[in-house]
């Protein structure tokens, strides 16, 4: 199953549960599991194939995911325009200076937004790179619409997705998951 559909599906079934306010399907109990927060995460033997994600970075410069294979990435889609983006970027800095000499990287991506406004929502909020990305293609291709966020996806070491946060993040809340994925080793090749 590419990391798309595998995306989608969890991206449904988080409104499924928040809409109804009961529990995931058996068959996903049997794969991922979801808190009342709307946190998924799926065992190492459940991922799915690493998504594509590469780009103009918003300070100049490309990024690749690839580049970063062994490590945890924590990507976090973002706009300067977004007041829950503001509240959880103290939280996603400091998760990652807490994370990162643990091979932890993070990536923002910004979604529908100006180069200026991103660079001056950026400065003084945190230090790690991001993505720009204007036009939200994207954050459309891992299915995260821009009227969705924030949200953050956790890729562990292998590239695979391990956790989506539909939501804003804590770091109380964001902290233990990185760790947790951070704490597993890669898949044998």
């Amino acid at each position: 199953m590419n990391a798309r559909r595998w995306t989608a599906g969890l991206l449904a079934a988080a409104t499924a549960v928040a809409l109804v306010g009961c529990t995931s399907s058996k068959a996903q109990e049997k794969t991922c599991t979801t808190t009342t927060d709307g946190i998924f995460e799926c065992a190492p033997d459940q991922r799915s194939a690493p998504p594509k994600l590469a780009g103009e970075l918003l300070l100049g410069g490309t990024y690749d995911v690839t580049e970063a294979r062994g490590q945890v990435v924590v990507v976090n889609f973002w706009g300067s325009w977004c007041a829950p983006c503001r509240a959880e970027a103290d939280d996603l800095e400091a998760v990652y200076q807490a994370t990162k000499g643990s091979g932890v990287n993070f990536l923002g991506i910004n979604v529908q937004d100006s180069r200026d406004k991103a660079k001056a929502f950026e400065k003084g909020r945190v230090t790690y790179p991001s993505l720009f990305d204007p036009s939200s293609k994207t954050a459309l291709a891992l299915d995260i619409p821009p009227n969705s966020v924030p949200a953050t996806v956790v890729l562990d070491r292998d590239g695979r997705i391990a956790a989506v946060i539909r939501a804003a993040v804590k770091q109380e809340g964001l902290q233990p998951i990185v760790e947790r994925i951070a704490a597993e080793k890669s898949a044998p090749n």
